[in-house]
């Protein structure tokens, strides 16, 4: 009896074992265990002999069992698998659907754009709003957009018309006559700007011998100053008699304003220094200002009726 329990126990053990693996052991190891209960065909089980027959059943039941549970397992992981990416390819779809959806400013563009949108607007701004003068040179784009096209560039001190349309930090100006462009905001300006060597409409002239920059010095208060009519040049002393120096016969505070136009201006006339008033302005010591001067005697000789300019 002993010997009998002793064979049940250790030949079940295995068997048992076989059965409670986990379906991907045992589907890969079934058939070597299977041929291993074959052969052994002859043990007795339960005090009883199992015929080869048996035993092909009980091997055949265990390895079907087997396969039908390793199945189920890779099934349910391919599941697994094919729903993650099925999750992957919704999450990508639905960002590509949100990239291709145009913003809100992107849709209010392309509604300022519309032609139909546009011509009234032109026309409107033609009829009722008054030019203005760019203060900068300015890039020239199609529209707000920040990746608009770019056509050109507007010069300083051309004269446009606005629409009055502003978006993105541009606004809008009536280009030819049915077209309109987008410059920087902030640029534009309803005062005209005062344009170097102007025409100069009340007659005066500087004599021929003068240096070239004395000549645009003439040109530029002429046109900015037609009341002014009178201008010294050629004495002989000093800078005078070498045509580089000129008195603009002005006082008060509207030679103050000639002074400081001058001074504005300095690099394009080729100034080298200003006196009016009883002081100085020079490019050597410009960080100074206008700096004092001693006394010379007189309203002329302290230039107080006239803008005393030397040039280079």
């Amino acid at each position: 009896m002993a010997d009998q329990r002793h064979k049940r126990d250790t030949n079940a053990r295995p068997l048992d074992r076989l059965l409670r693996a986990r379906p991907t052991t045992l589907a890969g190891s079934v058939a070597v265990l299977a041929t291993t209960v074959v052969v052994g065909a002859g043990v007795t089980f339960g005090g009883s002999s199992t015929s080869g027959e048996d035993l092909d059943a009980i091997v055949a039941s265990a390895a079907a069992r087997a396969r039908v549970e390793a199945t189920g397992s890779a099934t349910e992981q391919a599941g697994r698998v094919v729903s993650r990416s099925a999750d992957r390819g919704r999450e990508r779809a639905a960002g590509d659907r949100r990239a291709a959806a145009p913003t809100r400013l992107e849709r209010r563009i392309a509604a300022m754009m519309a032609p139909e949108v546009k011509r009234p607007v032109i026309a409107r701004a033609v009829d009722t709003r008054d030019p203005v003068w760019t203060t900068a040179a300015l890039n020239l784009w199609v529209s707000p957009a920040q990746d608009a096209r770019r056509t050109g560039e507007l010069p300083a001190g051309e004269k446009v018309v606005l629409t009055g349309r502003e978006l993105a930090g541009r606004v809008e100006i009536v280009w030819g006559s049915k077209q309109t462009r987008w410059v920087t905001a902030g640029y534009t300006s309803t005062e005209k700007p005062f344009t170097l060597g102007g025409d100069c409409t009340n007659g005066t002239t500087v004599p021929s011998g003068v240096s070239e920059n004395i000549k645009k010095v003439h040109a530029a208060v002429c046109a900015a100053f037609p009341e002014i009519t009178t201008y010294g040049t050629f004495r002989g002393d000093g800078e005078h008699a070498q045509g580089i120096a000129v008195d603009i016969m002005v006082s008060g505070d509207r030679g103050r304003q000639v002074a400081e136009f001058l001074r504005r201006y300095y690099a394009e006339l080729g100034i080298s220094y200003l006196i009016y008033q009883q002081q100085i302005w020079s490019v050597e010591r410009s960080g100074e200002g206008w700096r004092g001067m001693e006394n010379r005697g007189s309203i002329t000789a302290n230039h107080y009726d006239h803008v005393h300019v030397t040039v280079y």
